[in-house]
């Protein structure tokens, strides 16, 4: 039977995990294996395991147990191994980078922050700013038919704003990243210009939550944040 690994625990976690039942239908019971120093907690794996919304409940479920008495290493949904043998010689062979892991995230969440900007108004501001810019958006509207101009124009706007988002995302990371022990970027999609994952104490929290109503309020309603968290941490692990 292949084995389902929910997260990695460190000595001293309680593994307090009474009533849990994890993916599957029926759900799977949760076992914790020595591994080492360590604790891996796992349970048999379903066959045909897919992203379904009552398995994803379930891996969940078991984190936020694991997250409410002490720091564990949260797996993503779906990772699966050959068996309980698989699992305990692969976890036990790197614990002590696990257990180095385990200290580096040791009482942090993760709050993940998407920032949109109203292409709209970036467009505007690049033409109101630009004079090359603004030249060109005039013949373009007296000369529609001309596709040179349009070109030229096109590159200029494509240019200046990869630049100000660029910029924007400086800005903003600069102001929340002393609330943040680590952070990692994901690569900007669409009008998403800023992707980027924080790893914040839980004493820090607070003030974290605090500097990105801040900065949102700052730069008002032309930019959309969406903060997500506290999260296990993921993107740290």
């Amino acid at each position: 039977m292949s084995t389902y690994v929910y997260a990695i625990a460190g000595v001293g976690h309680p593994l307090r995990l009474d009533g849990v039942r994890g993916v599957g239908e029926p759900a799977r019971e949760i076992r914790v294996l020595g591994a080492g120093p360590l604790g891996v907690v796992a349970s048999d794996a379903p066959d045909g395991l897919r992203a379904k919304r009552r398995d994803l409940l379930a891996h969940q479920r078991v984190l936020d147990r694991l997250l409410e008495d002490g720091t564990v290493l949260p797996m993503r949904f779906g990772l699966v191994a050959a068996d309980d043998e698989a699992v305990v010689a692969a976890i036990a062979g790197g614990s002590e980078g696990y257990a180095e892991r385990l200290a580096e995230i040791d009482g942090c969440r993760e709050y993940n922050l998407k920032v949109t900007r109203s292409e709209d108004d970036l467009l505007r501001q690049v033409i109101e700013e630009v004079p090359e810019a603004r030249r060109l958006n005039d013949l373009t509207r007296a000369h529609p038919a001309d596709h040179g101009q349009k070109m030229a124009l096109g590159e200029i706007l494509a240019g200046e704003v990869r630049a100000r988002q660029d910029h924007d995302a400086r800005e903003i990371l600069a102001h929340l990243a002393p609330c943040a022990v680590r952070h990692s970027e994901g690569e900007p999609t669409g009008s998403c210009f800023l992707s980027t994952s924080f790893l914040v104490s839980r004493d820090q929290a607070p003030a974290f939550v605090q500097a990105v109503q801040e900065e949102a309020v700052r730069r008002k309603d032309f930019y959309s944040f969406k903060l997500n968290g506290p999260l296990p941490p993921y993107s740290f692990v």
